[in-house]
């Protein structure tokens, strides 16, 4: 049990880093200030409690006794909770009208607490903020459909959350050192979960907050011809290849057909099932596929820049998201065909 925990401790500790580095940029989390912020307290949190549990599984240092054991255990909850709040409401959270402070209350007390009532005390706060958090995903339930993998993984993540609540409560009846070894188990299996969600979907923070924002909104579509607009939006895709300009966003788009971006957001939402982001994506890649075999000597920068991606990283990120392999890997796996299949 120690040996896996001390595993999963460093597969934490690696995922903390990479996705600090690659997933919390100022791109995936574009008007979310706060979502990203936070994000990358919950990473700081989850690896000081990691090292924790290090310290005291293999080295038998009680870490896990001291005021910043305290303060990071209990500011987990808080900072998954004020990650995952922005994303999910249609209107960004701001200092002037949101309590933001009073959820940091907890950690920064959480050293005078006695000895005994620690963990029961952060596991009950923990359970408290799932069940605000559960309540609103309730409310979105009408868009599952569009993130069907990816709430069933993260769901895992929420049912380790609830469990290790629950064990939090009974900890002191455990034998010494065992609630820590599945503490921080379950703490590595959650990054591992959280890792293949967001190697399904790159960019799931972008796409949630897009599907939010058309679910809370009153429809916008009342007096436009969709059927047309989005015949329209399939010949400046396909005829146009509109999407080669590397600057084309939603508000350039609803421009040019006459929409506003929440009409167009709404649409695209409502009646292709995606949101704007992966619609564009898609497009890109599907003309990515073409030329790549079209033009076997064009370098696979080349294609990716020519077909409206900003930069390498960029265009394997997405191609991979859509195609479950790289560019290169699907030029060669389709090299003769022609064509895409």
């Amino acid at each position: 049990m120690i040996s896996l925990a001390l595993l999963l401790i460093g597969f934490s500790i690696f995922s903390s880093i990479v996705l600090a580095l690659s997933h919390f940029r100022g791109e995936h989390y574009q008007g979310q200030w706060m979502s990203r912020i936070m994000g990358l307290v919950l990473l700081l949190a989850l690896s000081g409690l990691q090292v924790s549990h290090f310290s005291w599984l293999y080295l038998d240092h009680a870490w896990v006794t001291t005021w910043p054991y305290r303060m990071m255990l209990f500011a987990v909850a808080p900072a998954f909770f004020l990650f995952s709040q922005p994303l999910l409401r249609p209107q960004p959270i701001s200092l002037a009208g949101y309590p933001i402070l009073l959820h940091a209350v907890p950690s920064l007390i959480s050293p005078l607490f006695p000895e005994g009532v620690v963990l029961p005390l952060a596991f009950i706060l923990g359970a408290s903020y799932l069940l605000w958090l559960g309540r609103t995903l309730f409310q979105l339930r009408q868009e599952r459909a569009n993130f069907h993998r990816e709430i069933l993984l993260l769901g895992g993540v929420f049912a380790i959350a609830v469990g290790v609540s629950l064990l939090g409560l009974f900890e002191a009846a455990l034998p010494e050192k065992l609630f820590y070894s599945l503490y921080a188990i379950s703490i590595g299996i959650a990054f591992l979960l959280v890792q293949v969600t967001l190697g399904l979907r790159p960019k799931l923070s972008i796409e949630v907050s897009e599907v939010v924002r058309s679910a809370y909104a009153s429809s916008t579509l009342g007096n436009v011809d969709c059927d047309s607009i989005l015949t329209r939006l399939d010949t400046m895709m396909k005829g146009e290849r509109i999407y080669e300009d590397a600057l084309l966003n939603l508000s350039v788009l609803a421009d040019r057909l006459g929409l506003s971006t929440h009409q167009l957001s709404e649409l695209i939402n409502t009646r292709l099932g995606k949101g704007f982001s992966r619609y564009l994506r898609e497009q890109r890649t599907e003309a990515a596929k073409t030329m790549l075999l079209a033009e076997p000597s064009a370098s696979v920068l080349s294609v990716g820049l020519s077909v409206g991606f900003t930069s390498q990283s960029n265009f394997y990120e997405a191609f991979r998201e859509i195609e479950g392999m790289t560019p290169g890997q699907y030029r060669k796996l389709n090299a003769g065909n022609g064509q895409p299949d």
